[in-house]
């Protein structure tokens, strides 16, 4: 059996290695578009911070332990189409020639391409004029090209996500200015506007600059620099003119589901055009799975949506691999758990908000609560805001959200929610769990039994807020 995964980063290596994991006899081939395998695409802002060193210790794996393991690795080879029928995929190898590789199973992990926004100049600028994407270990390299050649003394960032937020903190570790453009009113918009308040604090007390409700319109050159013009709304009056001058400007404002081959080949799209699979990772095309950025996530409160996180696509790979090989493995789903350092914050999040609940049909109710990561005798006991999310009429659990100082453990507590959320674990049912206490660490509450208690102790007809 030959077993071929299109696609080298986390849920193609991630098949590949399941199934040759569970049968050495298998034949596995990975084909890639570039010569990065197994590379750590989440990295890329601590490398150009320079907190890791070489570009090639972003590798989860090198080629030589991949191939060691007996896994065929067929990088710069750029799938162009796949004949179902006949079991062949279509490829352009490095030189330009055309091949047929054919397969017995195919498990397509072609990830996501990043969203470009219709800005004016952005297709005709591109890296050497200091305009970039950040998506892959090309473009990462480009971005750490155009920092050491210009050495610019403004970046503007588009976007305020995840990425956008950790290149602003990268970029001012480099000792580059940073402004942050964002169309939507707040930063981080898959938290409340409370918490993304906390996080846009933080990032001005560190000397950036942020602009909300600003979208970006045009990206021009202006000598030898760059000048980037954008609307900003106000919540009274005409849209205010922007312009702002950068030596070097990073458009990353999401990405899409990379779905063409699968398309093309009769797969099915759901939400966001992404390819539909069911629970075991199959497209109901004969012998074909999917998995990872490319693929529809089943969400355990939500249901079907798309929700492309690294986490989801390494465990995806993982049952596409299996299943591809004679496995009955089924994802048991996702509850969206997300976390970001941004300075000396941490923000995260899982499970749902309230607008994303009531979109889904359940009833809401959100309170905040501020306790302390510690016992407050205790010295540096720092603030931990948390937004707990339960449903009315139920009292279930349905989501948590936190902003705390990196030394609070913001990312564990966090997953303790997820637990108790995938678990399907009552509000109530938080402040039984038996977590650990000692008062440099914490307090015999935890600050997310706390936040339980508080969503019991005020009217079931009223979301509560603390300030």
């Amino acid at each position: 059996m030959h077993l071929l995964a299109l696609g080298g980063s986390d849920a193609g290596i991630s098949a590949a290695l399941r199934a040759r994991e569970l049968d050495p006899s298998v034949e596995v081939s990975v084909m890639l578009a570039d010569e990065y395998p197994n590379f750590s695409i989440c990295g890329i802002p601590y490398l150009v911070a320079g907190e890791v060193a070489d570009w090639r210790h972003l590798a989860h794996r090198h080629r030589e332990q991949i191939e060691g393991l007996g896994i065929a690795l067929l990088s710069s080879t750029t799938a162009r189409s796949i004949d179902v029928a006949a079991h062949v995929v279509i490829a352009t190898d490095a030189d330009g020639f055309e091949r047929a590789v054919p397969y017995d199973r195919l498990v397509v992990a072609t990830g996501a391409v990043p969203v470009r926004p219709p800005i004016a100049g952005l297709d005709e600028l591109g890296p050497r004029d200091g305009v970039h994407l950040l998506h892959t270990m090309d473009d990462a390299r480009a971005v750490l090209s155009t920092l050491e050649e210009r050495s610019p003394s403004r970046v503007v960032v588009v976007g305020a996500g995840y990425i956008g937020l950790e290149m602003a903190e990268a970029l001012t570790a480099r000792g580059v200015a940073v402004s942050v453009l964002e169309a939507l009113p707040r930063v981080l918009a898959t938290l409340d506007a409370e918490l993304g308040d906390v996080v846009a604090a933080e990032l001005a007390d560190h000397g950036v600059e942020v602009l909300t409700s600003t979208v970006v319109t045009a990206i021009e050159r202006d000598g030898a620099g760059l000048v980037v013009q954008a609307r900003r709304h106000e919540r009274d009056g005409e849209p205010l003119a922007v312009e702002v001058a950068a030596g070097m400007v990073l458009v990353v404002t999401g990405v899409a589901p990379d779905v063409a081959l699968a398309r093309d080949a009769g797969a099915t799209l759901g939400p966001r055009g992404a390819i539909r699979v069911d629970r075991g990772m199959a497209t109901g095309l004969p012998d074909v799975w999917a998995a990872g950025d490319c693929v529809v996530t089943h969400h355990a409160l939500l249901g079907e949506t798309y929700l492309p996180l690294g986490t989801t696509a390494h465990k995806q790979g993982r049952l596409a691999g299996e299943n591809a090989i004679g496995g009955e493995r089924a994802f048991a789903g996702s509850v969206g758990t997300q976390v970001v350092r941004v300075f000396g914050l941490v923000a995260a999040r899982t499970g749902v908000r309230d607008d994303e609940a009531r979109a889904a049909g359940l009833h809401p109710r959100t309170v905040a609560t501020v306790a302390d990561d510690h016992k407050a005798y205790y010295p540096g006991a720092t603030p931990v805001r948390v937004r707990l999310t339960g449903e009315r009429s139920t009292g279930r659990l349905l989501g948590v959200q936190m902003v705390g100082a990196v030394a609070s453990a913001v990312h564990k507590r966090v997953d303790t929610a997820a637990t108790a959320i995938f678990s399907g674990l009552a509000v109530d049912q938080v402040g039984d769990l038996d977590l650990s206490y000692t008062p440099p660490l914490g307090s015999p509450w935890d600050v997310l039994q706390v936040a339980a208690q508080n969503w019991h102790a005020f009217p079931a007809d009223s979301n509560h807020d603390p300030r």
